[in-house]
């Protein structure tokens, strides 16, 4: 799985994230939480935008790059965050899970209240871990 590097600023109740690698592509939010989610949905939607029209995505560059290339102004209260890029396949794929009966009993009942599959809810369920959602 691929990491970019994203440059929150902000401040109060407004908050951005850029992702310089990834031209045009941004996030924002309320504060630096909601900008990184709402930036990772925005790549991810940028990352399978470029694969539809067959084109590689751009290498991501280090933070340590991305100061050198002067991307972050840290003395204007700039920061880094590494932001995954998930992209699905396509394809499913079987896997077998152990898990405890409870759990199982539970993540059943929540899918059923959400009008999901148990793999749909397992299935984002990971993603939101994977991609830093709380």
């Amino acid at each position: 799985m691929t990491h970019y590097v994203g440059i929150l600023d902000g401040a109060e109740d407004v908050w951005g994230v850029r992702v310089p690698d990834l031209p045009g592509c941004h996030g924002g939010g309320a504060n630096p939480e909601e900008a990184i989610a709402d930036a990772t949905s925005a790549m991810r939607e940028w990352a399978e935008a470029r694969m539809a029209k067959q084109l590689p995505m751009p290498p991501p560059r280090t933070m340590a790059d991305l100061l050198r290339a002067g991307e972050i102004d840290s003395g204007a209260g700039e920061s880094a965050v590494m932001i995954p890029v998930l992209i699905d396949s396509g394809r499913p794929v079987r896997a077998n899970l152990s898990l405890d009966a409870g759990l199982l009993a539970a993540i059943d009942e929540e899918a059923g209240r959400r009008g999901l599959t148990r793999s749909a809810f397992i299935a984002s369920a990971a993603r939101e871990k994977i991609e830093g959602h709380r």
